[in-house]
């Protein structure tokens, strides 16, 4: 290698700063983390098997069904119009205020959603600069199972990441990047402390100028900006602390994976505003783990949470642990509204329990700037 014999410090100019894992051969291997290093020392574990839930409960369904959403006036369609097109900058308030409303189509529709909240942990050789502090080494004792370090779980449903040192998983070794030396020679100046002038390019003097270059003052050379004419840069992998403390680190995800199906309407509004509309809680069903409805009156809704169920039994069951599950129906309303202005024949559709609007093409628009969701 080319070194300093001055400094000691170590010519790296061509490696990258800061490597994402020390080289695997300079770990050694921990006693009850044999495995952990296969496979490129990063794994995800599965978790232990959980008892099954509670038993399937038979529902009456009829109770449910009371439920009703109340009907849209031609009153509250003309002011669900008046208040979009009031939040509008180029929407006219004239076709709204004047409109005559000829017909009003209502549909309400069910909506059907699965949460499944679930933990994963995944182990990783990690680093840091050793700065003295104290080692938490094999020597301490064997490091747990990743599933069995205790840790607070967040609200259920509420996503989360949270990286843990494991226990007795820590070993201090010389920097890998500097070889334990804390500083590297400069790439800039290749430890000169000092770069050819850019103005000059070394000439001293500029082409067909017979005075010196202002720039670096006749020398032909300038202090390189990349170490401050010190030759050399700390270390950016230990920060100069020439040792490195590396450990286990368990990376514990919890996520909230969605499933969500709504039921076939007759009417031209885009799908994608239902499923985001706000409904009327029909019925829940939370627990470590939910069954699929199989008696709903719309089959289609049984269907789907059986569906919905299935697909993240597939997706999750096997590389995370379940923590939560919640399925839930709602009421969605949906009115198509035919109106007419100035002698022609439009519509707009209202959905959802608090009355949002979605225009198909207002008569009164003067430009093309605005979203018309």
């Amino acid at each position: 290698q080319d070194c300093l014999p001055s400094t000691g410090v170590v010519d790296l100019s061509f490696e990258a700063e800061s490597p994402l894992a020390p080289p695997a051969e300079l770990l050694e291997r921990l006693p009850s983390y044999d495995w952990l290093l296969e496979g490129g020392g990063r794994q995800i574990f599965f978790p232990p098997l959980e008892a099954p839930g509670r038993p399937l409960e038979q529902r009456c369904w009829s109770s449910f069904m009371e439920h009703r959403v109340p009907m849209v006036t031609e009153q509250v369609a003309r002011e669900a119009l008046l208040s979009f097109v009031s939040s509008k900058c180029c929407y006219g308030s004239a076709a709204a205020g004047d409109l005559i409303i000829q017909e009003l189509k209502q549909q309400t529709l069910c909506r059907y959603r699965l949460e499944t909240f679930t933990e994963s942990r995944i182990s990783e050789w990690t680093f840091q600069p050793f700065t003295n502090q104290s080692v938490d080494g094999p020597q301490r004792g064997t490091s747990p199972r990743l599933w069995d370090i205790k840790v607070q779980v967040p609200p259920m449903f509420q996503e989360d990441t949270r990286k843990f040192q494991v226990p007795h998983s820590s070993l201090v070794k010389e920097c890998h990047k500097c070889h334990g030396r804390g500083r590297y020679k400069c790439s800039g100046c290749h430890g000169a402390g000092m770069v050819r002038c850019p103005s000059c390019s070394g000439a001293k003097r500029k082409a067909k100028q017979s005075r010196r270059c202002p720039m670096c003052s006749g020398s032909g050379r300038r202090r390189c900006s990349m170490c401050s004419g010190r030759g050399s840069k700390t270390c950016a992998t230990c920060k100069g602390e020439k040792k490195l403390l590396h450990f286990i680190q368990l990376v514990i995800m919890w996520k909230n994976s969605l499933f969500e199906f709504v039921s076939e309407h007759r009417l031209n509004c885009p799908g994608e505003l239902l499923a985001k509309a706000k409904g009327e809680s029909l019925f829940k069903d939370e627990n470590t783990m939910v069954y699929p409805i199989v008696d709903f009156p719309l089959r289609e809704i049984s269907l789907a949470s059986q569906r919905g169920i299935a697909e993240h039994s597939a997706a999750l069951a096997s590389r995370s642990r379940v923590l939560q599950q919640r399925q839930t129906i709602e009421l969605i309303p949906l009115t198509e509204v035919h109106y007419w202005y100035q002698g022609q024949t439009y519509v707009y559709y209202i959905y959802g329990t608090d009355h949002r609007v979605y225009v198909v093409d207002y008569p009164e628009r003067y430009c093309c700037g605005c979203t018309i969701i």
